[in-house]
Parts: C-alpha cells; sequence; structure tokens
C-alpha cells in the first residue's frame, strides 16, 4: 500500500473502516453530523498498489470485505516493509481477526521473514449501509485551493485567537479566511483562483443556480478539524478542490493519479 495515503489517513482519524474490493481499497470515516463529526472517503486503485491481488467474499458480499481498524498501525507495519524484498498482506484469524504482513527482508546470507500482524475486527455485512459514499447537498461554490503550505501556515496562526473559523467563496475565484472573537478579527483572501464548473461524480455536483459570481457562499468549521485535515497531507495531490454548500459543510476533494480522498467538515450553525 501507499504509506503516504495511509499515514494521511492516520493523521485524520484514529479508527477508521478499510472496505477492499476486487479492484479499490476505501479508507472510510463517518462520524456522527448531528455530533460534528468530520467525514472521509478515500478510494486507492490496488492495481497501482500490488503484483498480485485476489479477494473473496463471503456468498452475497461481491467478493468486498470490511474491516475496522486503527490506520496507525498499519502505518508501522507498512515502516517496517519499507526495505522489503516482498510482502505478502492476508486476512488471518489468530487470537483475534488480523491483516498479518509478510515481509521478506534481504540479508547478506540469506533472506529473512519477519510477520507483523494488525488487528481488525470484521465488519458484519448487515452494518455495511453506514459506509456508502457520502453525499454531498447541492455545492455553491467548487474552487481550487491556494498551496495548501500557505493555508496551513496562516490557519495555524489563527486558531490561537478562535475555536471557529469561516470559509467564504464566490464564482469569481476569491476566498477569504476568517475569525471574528470580541477581540480581534483577523482576515486572510486570496484571489485568482481556478473555478470548477464540472461534477465530478454523484457526490460533487455544481450549482446551476443564477447566483451572482461576486456572492459569496460561506460556512463556520471548526478550526481543530481543519488543521487536523491541512496537517494530515502527507502526500502530493494534482489537485485540491474546495467545496462550499453555504452554511452546511465545507468539502476538501484531493485527486491524484493513484488514489481521491473526500474530507468532509459540517458546518457550525451560529
Amino acid at each position: 500500500m501507499r504509506q503516504g495515503v495511509v499515514s494521511t489517513v492516520s493523521h485524520m482519524a484514529k479508527s477508521c473502516a478499510l472496505r477492499l474490493t476486487p479492484n479499490k481499497l476505501y479508507f472510510i470515516l463517518n462520524d456522527t453530523a448531528a455530533q460534528g463529526g468530520v467525514t472521509i472517503w478515500c478510494e486507492v486503485n490496488q492495481s497501482g498498489l500490488f503484483e498480485e491481488f485476489r479477494i473473496e467474499g463471503n456468498e452475497g458480499s461481491n467478493d468486498n470485505i470490511y474491516l475496522e481498524l486503527h490506520p496507525d498501525n498499519l502505518v508501522k507495519a507498512m515502516k517496517c516493509a519499507a526495505n522489503a524484498q516482498v510482502v505478502k498482506i492476508k486476512l488471518t484469524k489468530k487470537i483475534t481477526p488480523c491483516l498479518t504482513f509478510e515481509i521478506i527482508l534481504p540479508s547478506m546470507v540469506r533472506s529473512r521473514t519477519v510477520t507483523h500482524d494488525t488487528p481488525v475486527t470484521v465488519i458484519a455485512q448487515n452494518q455495511w449501509d453506514a459506509y456508502q459514499e457520502p453525499q454531498m447537498p447541492e455545492i455553491d461554490v467548487s474552487m481550487c485551493m491556494p498551496p495548501l503550505k500557505t493555508v496551513r501556515n496562516i490557519v495555524d496562526k489563527m486558531k490561537h485567537f478562535s475555536s471557529q473559523l469561516v470559509i467564504s467563496a464566490n464564482r469569481s475565484g476569491q476566498m477569504t479566511l476568517k475569525v471574528v472573537t470580541d477581540m480581534v478579527s483577523a482576515t486572510t483572501r486570496f484571489s485568482g483562483l481556478d473555478i470548477e464548473d464540472i461534477g465530478r461524480g454523484d457526490s460533487v455536483r455544481s450549482n446551476s443556480s443564477g447566483n451572482s459570481s461576486q456572492e459569496m457562499s460561506e460556512a463556520t468549521v471548526d478550526i481543530k478539524k481543519l488543521s487536523a485535515f491541512l496537517h494530515g497531507q502527507l502526500v502530493s495531490p494534482t489537485k485540491v478542490i474546495c467545496n462550499i454548500v453555504h452554511q452546511r459543510a465545507v468539502q476538501f476533494y484531493l485527486i491524484h493519479d493513484d488514489f481521491s480522498l473526500q474530507y468532509f467538515i459540517p458546518a457550525i450553525v451560529t
């Protein structure tokens, strides 16, 4: 598995679901939106990760397997396999179900095999509906983000002043990040950002309404949740898109050749 992707997920979620299918792997976190929880949906193409990949689910499962795990444990196993000649990953049943890494390491005399067991919980098929791809309401503004490192540095400074941050943008390529308290008000403005006008699957749709391109759509979010996303990026995506549903949610959509990641933050009702 691509370690950078798993490390990114581990920085944003202590535990998550891993869905295995014949063509893709999915890392899924679906916290309760009513409690202000974030949602993560990460798709990884298995063809770019494995030379050989075989999955056999139970009858009626369409060869799907759902596991609950701590992604940080996967990262540790993958670090052990960094210099391996061969890595085999199997779903095994020991004291508890495990993803077992059989790691063959090079040696001056002969190769060495190291086994690393990562505990998992098998998710019953009658619970799979809770792990479907999240559906976004109709999006008001969709645009490419400024460099994430720049945004991260700004957010790191702003979180010293407030626990909430207002993200606003319009379809003229303008975006603002703002914190307001009784003591201080701080705003950073970006302009000339590229606007996304086409859909990217069922979960991302462009608004076809006649709103003015200068009209700002905004959402107030938990600044710690935004910071967790920005600090979790250990990959170099080809594009990062920010989608805003006015006063309801913000979605960040990372696109790469081998994977995509969606990170949803519900808006705080003020």
